[in-house]
């Protein structure tokens, strides 16, 4: 969460020919049919990420040439995330996400709500994010980190 992936992969689906952009959050909740705070308030983040390996597995027999932004924990508990493709992590420290969010964004993330709680999970989980990524992409400008990206697929 704030770190760029839907605006970047929305410009890099524009920019790249036959491709389009996808949100396993929002294919979630559209499979779902229903917001991922109510799931994660009556159904619990178990439920959650199952939902996430289903999402996942409908990607990985259904799409091809597609910019997809995962939710920060699917690589955590999905961590055969390469078949899906190649794995960029856009990397911006804690203190810079928060700053990006407003109060209403970080009332929509339930694991967000405790800032040292969030901190703590961004510390385990950007190891394990840098450990999985084909490239990883500092993103402190957008423009430079889409030419990157670009350069590099």
């Amino acid at each position: 969460m704030g770190s760029g992936k839907s605006t970047i992969g929305r410009i890099l689906a524009n920019k790249l020919e036959n491709s389009y952009f996808l949100d396993t959050d929002s294919l979630i909740e559209h499979f779902e049919n229903r917001e991922i705070s109510d799931i994660f308030a009556n159904e619990g983040e178990e439920y959650f990420r199952n939902c996430e390996k289903k999402v996942f597995h409908w990607i990985t027999e259904n799409v091809k040439n597609g910019i997809i932004s995962t939710g920060g924990g699917l690589p955590m508990f999905i961590p055969e995330i390469k078949e899906a493709g190649i794995v960029i992590y856009l990397k911006v420290d804690f203190e810079n996400i928060v700053s990006r969010l407003d109060a209403q964004e970080i009332a929509k993330r339930p694991l967000f709500q405790d800032l040292d709680k969030a901190k703590e999970l961004f510390n385990k989980r950007d190891k394990i994010y840098i450990q999985l990524a084909d490239y990883v992409i500092e993103n402190n400008d957008i423009n430079k980190s889409v030419e990157k990206i670009l350069n590099l697929i």
